[in-house]
């Protein structure tokens, strides 16, 4: 799937929000900055989503980009954000460090902190955001290498440079029927950059085994509201068996089905005490859960809870401090 953003057909005065809430929706809530001198804000490009891997490519007038600590705080999962300069020189700062960028450098930058973007010509860069889970690798080390220009001329830089401004350069390939194939090879190139940059190539290898299983479970996360999701499609997105899937839960004490359910109704249980939601009918938030039947989702709460979904609603909006006492002694069973 692909968004075009093009100032081009927006009224000036509201350019400069709809390009903020354009970053916001598709990649990640920032600041940006367009200064006045330049004209009204201007920006073009598309970005795109293959798998696990976000790719957008925007050129704009934008002077500044900046996540703030207050952003950085958000619900959006732990991500890299992998920029490769287009043209001209870029600054990006982030963790007590800064690294210019020339045209072809690569650099990382990580969601959950501070960072800053800086083009005194206007942001001219190819974006691409993958999920830290989907990496493989411990978060920690990745932070060592973030705002760091990645080696001008190393081979492996080299190679992913060149490979991701072609990617980004396609927009056919988006389009295409097996387009989600290419994440998995694209984030394990990235993968093998980081490494590479750590001096740890064993890191690329070992923590793919350790953290399969958390990277299944956010899979399945991300993916609650899907009433069809099952476990074939689970185990085909990470390159395993559905037996193997199995085995690498239970070697963690997880039933997937009862693991799926109990995280469907948390986020019910939650949905249904929210004050925001009150307008949506009890069957919408069970839908937006994943449960398709009203009359087997208020069974299966009540076992959970041991009130229906319209008592526990009820409660937590009469009394919503003592609806939050008893949401901690309440939770579906093991």
């Amino acid at each position: 799937m692909t968004d075009i953003l093009d100032t081009r057909s927006v009224p000036a005065a509201v350019r400069a929000e709809v390009v903020r809430e354009t970053i916001a929706s598709a990649k990640v809530r920032v600041e940006i900055d367009f200064p006045a001198e330049a004209g009204p804000a201007a920006a073009y490009g598309a970005i795109s989503q293959l798998g696990q891997l976000t790719v957008c490519s925007v050129r704009s007038n934008a002077l500044t980009v900046e996540r703030t600590a207050a952003l950085a705080r958000d619900e959006l999962a732990p991500s890299i954000f992998l920029g490769l300069q287009l043209a001209g020189s870029s600054l990006v700062v982030q963790g007590g460090r800064e690294a210019v960028l020339k045209p072809r450098d690569l650099v990382i930058y990580d969601s959950t902190a501070p960072y800053t973007l800086v083009d005194p010509d206007g942001i001219r860069q190819h974006f691409f955001r993958i999920p830290i889970a989907a990496l493989g690798l411990p978060h920690d080390a990745i932070r060592q290498i973030c705002a760091t220009t990645l080696s001008p001329g190393h081979p492996i830089a080299d190679l992913v440079a060149t490979y991701l401004y072609r990617l980004a350069s396609r927009p056919d390939i988006y389009t295409h029927p097996a387009a989600d194939a290419v994440s998995h090879p694209s984030v394990a190139l990235v993968r093998a950059l980081i490494t590479t940059h750590l001096d740890a190539t064993a890191l690329g290898k070992e923590p793919l085994h350790a953290t399969l299983r958390l990277r299944i479970l956010e899979y399945v996360r991300a993916r609650l509201g899907d009433p069809g999701l099952h476990p074939g499609q689970i185990a085909a997105e990470h390159h395993i068996s559905v037996r193997h899937l199995y085995n690498v839960l239970a070697a963690g004490g997880i039933s997937l089905g009862e693991w799926i359910r109990n995280q469907r109704l948390e986020g019910c249980r939650e949905d249904l005490a929210r004050p925001g939601l009150r307008s949506l009918t009890i069957a919408t938030v069970a839908r937006r859960w994943g449960f398709t039947d009203p009359s087997s989702f208020g069974r299966v709460f009540r076992a959970a809870y041991g009130l229906s979904p319209r008592e526990w609603r009820t409660l937590a909006h009469r009394d919503p401090v003592g609806a939050t006492g008893v949401s901690t002694l309440i939770s579906p069973p093991e």
